[in-house]
Parts: structure tokens; sequence; C-alpha cells
């Protein structure tokens, strides 16, 4: 039991750069004061003095802002950093080295029994406010980015950000062809549409931004595959005339970038005391 207990200890040092001594750890984490109560609750579940169980999970649940039920099976070296408002369902399973962050919910989408709540493999990591709900597998290793919503499987070292949850990111990434675009012609796209993938690493892309960027791409490849055609042919046919393409206009443009700018332009101070946007409107005032 103390072995147990001082691994327990060890894996918040482990992960937690705050963690300052074992005393502090002990008396003031309330994930690992969760942990050490769910253990005895399980037991006691397995026992099958189930109304004692439930008793303390919610004693528990009252003394760290954590809820753990009973039934859930959890591994080793589990950890909860802050804690407040995690969740987990009585048929979750949580493997080994696995950690929640605040507000993580392990849920099910069903009333039916049996199983009904996820199973996260070893090695998992869950970001603040992500909801997992159902009964699948969570790959060992991979990585939910917080406040996702995650309703399907997720592979072995997969990351997993957005609502409803996306793969971002794998272990082994498929490799793409690279396409031969001029990096200049792209920007001058990109510019020309208003796209900008602002505040998107490599690390977490956004599956939105890279889906518009490969649509670009393929435009830019498109593009050069038809000049190159047009070159053959006139190379076939002295007499073929190659037809220009319409140029894209600020002006084609123009009607939807001032509705965007009207509904979601930034306030403005009126001059009495009330902030108004770009469009006129007070947004204190409502429309009568």
């Amino acid at each position: 039991m103390f072995q147990r207990l001082r691994e327990d200890i060890n894996s918040v040092f482990a992960r937690d750069p705050a963690a300052r001594n074992f005393l502090e750890v002990l008396t003031n984490y309330p994930g690992l004061h969760a942990l050490l109560l769910h253990r005895l609750a399980h037991w006691l579940w397995r026992k099958r003095l189930k109304w004692l169980a439930r008793t303390l999970s919610t004693f528990s649940r009252w003394l760290t802002g954590i809820e753990i039920h009973p039934g859930a099976k959890i591994g080793r070296r589990f950890f909860i950093d802050h804690g407040m408002g995690v969740v987990i369902g009585e048929t979750a399973e949580v493997g080994d080295d696995v950690t929640l962050y605040q507000g993580v919910t392990l849920g099910g989408t069903s009333w039916h029994k049996g199983k009904r709540h996820p199973t996260l493999g070893d090695g998992v990591i869950v970001g603040a406010g992500a909801k997992i709900l159902g009964p699948f597998i969570v790959g060992a290793g991979a990585k939910v980015g917080s406040n996702a919503v995650v309703t399907k499987e997720v592979p072995a070292g997969a990351t997993v950000v957005g609502i409803p949850g996306k793969i971002v990111k794998r272990t082994e990434p498929d490799i793409a062809e690279a396409l031969e675009v001029d990096p200049a012609r792209r920007e001058a796209m990109r510019r020309k549409f208003g796209f900008d993938a602002y505040g998107v690493s490599e690390d977490m892309p956004d599956p939105v931004a890279r889906s518009i960027q490969a649509m670009l791409d393929h435009m830019h490849a498109v593009d050069e595959r038809v000049e190159r055609m047009c070159g053959t042919l006139r190379k076939l046919d002295a007499s073929y005339r190659e037809g220009k393409l319409p140029a894209l206009r600020d002006e084609d443009f123009a009607d939807i970038l001032s509705d965007v700018d009207s509904c979601c332009g930034p306030t403005v101070d009126s001059g009495d005391g009330h902030d108004v946007d770009q469009g006129g409107q007070d947004p204190s005032r409502g429309n009568g």
C-alpha cells in the first residue's frame, strides 16, 4: 500500500513542476486525494458494498470537486492536475500513466446498461474541459486538446482537437505528395481571398485552416497544369490563341467584406458613453 502511495506521489513530481515536497503533495493535491478515496470506494464496490462505496465517492466529490464512480477502473500512476469538475463514469477504464486536467468528462451517450463510457489507453493526456463521450477506445499515447468533444475512437499516438474532435496529428502521418507551388503566387492568392491562418502552429494546426490551405494549393496546381497545357498547344498549333482568365478584383469581394465588417467590426466610442460598432448600431440597445 505504501509502495503504491509513493508511486502516486512520484508521478505528481514527474508531471507537475509546481510540486515541491512530499508533504505538500500529500496534503494539498485534490487529485491525489480523489485517487486514494476512489481506490477504497472501488474495493468496497467489488465487495458488493455498493451503497457504502457510493457514499464514499460522494464524500470524495464534496471534498475534492472530482467525481469518480466507484465502478470505474483506474490504472497506476494516474494524475489529475487541479481536478475541479472532473467526472469519470461507472464503466470508464483508465490505463497507466494517464493525465487529466480540470473539467474533463469521461461520460456516456446511452441510458442502457453495459459499457457506456470510454477506455483510455496508457499514457493518454486529456486537456482541460475536454469531453470524451461513448464506449470507445482512446489509443495509448493519444492527446485530446482542451475543450474538445470526442465521440469516436482515437488511434494510438493521435492528437485530437475541436468540436467534434478531429485528428490533426499522428505518430506516423501519411506522406502527402509535395506540390510544386510557387510560394509567392500562393501568398498572393491567400491575400486576395483574405485567408490568414494566424496563430496556427504545426504542433496543433486548425483543421479548417489546413483544409483551406489544401484547397489553395490544389487551385495553384490546377492553374499551373492549365498553363503547361496551353504552352503545349501553342507549340503544336501556331494559330492557337490563349484566352485570359478573368482577374480577381478587390471590388468583386467588397460587398462580402463590408458585410463581415458591419457584423463583426470592432466597437468605437460614440461620444455619449455608449459603444457602437462600425455599422452604427449600439450593442447595448435593443432593436426598438
